[in-house]
């Protein structure tokens, strides 16, 4: 086994000009307090602000410019 076999996996990943990623059970809050609780095993939270599905990703990032990115 090697030494990556026997790393943790991350709970919260921040992918680059995208959206943040949350493993397993999560509740998010969105702009205005309201909690929403993840479903699925990785779900997509929006970083650039431009979701229609706020508080989750809807892949806007990928029209907005890279350098206007998160």
């Amino acid at each position: 086994m090697s030494a990556a076999d026997t790393r943790p996996t991350p709970d919260v990943v921040l992918c680059a000009g995208g959206p943040m990623l949350l493993r397993g059970e999560h509740v998010v809050a969105d702009e205005n307090g309201v909690e929403h609780a993840t479903t699925r095993p990785i779900s997509a939270v929006c970083r650039c602000g431009k979701s229609a599905t706020k508080p989750w990703c809807d892949g806007t990032h990928k029209v907005i410019p890279e350098r206007n990115r998160p």
